[in-house]
């Protein structure tokens, strides 16, 4: 079963909704989780905000944040999915932000760093990805998306009820 199957399934049982933000992935999270047929039933809104500006005015991530942290980094990612629950109301919020390459990565900030976030029941949780630096860009959003479904998928099946 695909991530984003097995995803919907959950979030179907629970009657739960989602929403996502996604920067590097460009709507791939989206894409991939209204690809399943009955996804009308939990996904609830989804935005791309590739800008600073639109992670700002859209999700209400600090230009304190995006100047001092940048746009790819943890503080950046929780105010996302902090501020995507607020801005929909969903059950799980679903976020990413990284740098997809094959340009624009520095020292500290590689292509292939990618912070996804989930915030759900009250909490939202924040990984750091690390990817090689050399795949392709089209495959590094796709394991970048794969990356964040399968945060989503294991907070949820932490939080399952047997």
């Amino acid at each position: 079963m695909k991530l984003e199957e097995e995803l919907g399934q959950i979030l179907k049982e629970k009657k739960l909704t989602i929403a996502t933000a996604e920067s590097c992935t460009g709507g791939l999270v989206s894409s991939r989780l209204t690809d399943v047929s009955g996804s009308s039933d939990y996904v609830m809104l989804n935005f791309v905000t590739y800008a600073n500006e639109a992670k700002n005015k859209v999700l209400g991530v600090s230009w304190d944040i995006l100047n001092n942290y940048g746009a790819v980094s943890e503080q950046c990612a929780q105010e996302m999915a902090n501020g995507l629950n607020r801005v929909t109301n969903c059950d799980v919020a679903l976020c990413t932000t990284g740098i997809a390459g094959p340009t624009g990565g520095t020292a500290d900030k590689p292509v292939g760093l990618m912070f996804t976030s989930v915030r759900y029941n009250g909490v939202t949780t924040v990984k750091e990805i690390h990817l090689p630096p050399d795949l392709p860009r089209i495959e590094m959003k796709q394991k970048f998306a794969d990356e964040a479904l399968k945060l989503a998928l294991s907070i949820l099946k932490d939080n399952r009820i047997a």
